[in-house]
């Protein structure tokens, strides 16, 4: 059981007065602080408790786009320049961000990386 899932299942039991725990107890148990087990408490008595993050199976804003991926994809493929001179040219993105595109499309030699 995962850590929150745990505590929500502590709190529920005090709640229901299933067990003689305080909440600095269930705090200490779970490893959460007792500030964070009363809102816990106080989403569960609400019916608003979720306990899968808002944002899990969202791809992250500042993620590269796969157009722009490919184009650089494309523009290093017709350079002949090294990968620290094309990263100068580009400037767009940082050295590692380039560095795992290209890398990931098996484009750097062995002596490059």
């Amino acid at each position: 059981m995962e850590r929150k899932e745990e505590a929500v299942f502590l709190i529920r039991k005090k709640l229901n007065k299933e067990t003689l725990l305080t909440y600095k107890e269930i705090a200490a148990l779970t490893d959460y602080h007792p500030k964070y087990i009363l809102k816990l408490k106080k989403e569960i008595l609400e019916g608003k408790i979720s306990l899968v993050h808002g944002n899990k199976n969202r791809k992250p804003v500042n993620t590269i786009s796969d157009t722009e991926k490919q184009y650089i994809i494309n523009l290093y493929k017709r350079s002949n320049a090294s990968i620290r001179k094309f990263c100068k040219f580009y400037d767009r993105r940082s050295y590692s961000c380039i560095y795992n595109i290209l890398k990931e499309a098996n484009l750097l030699d062995e002596k490059e990386m």
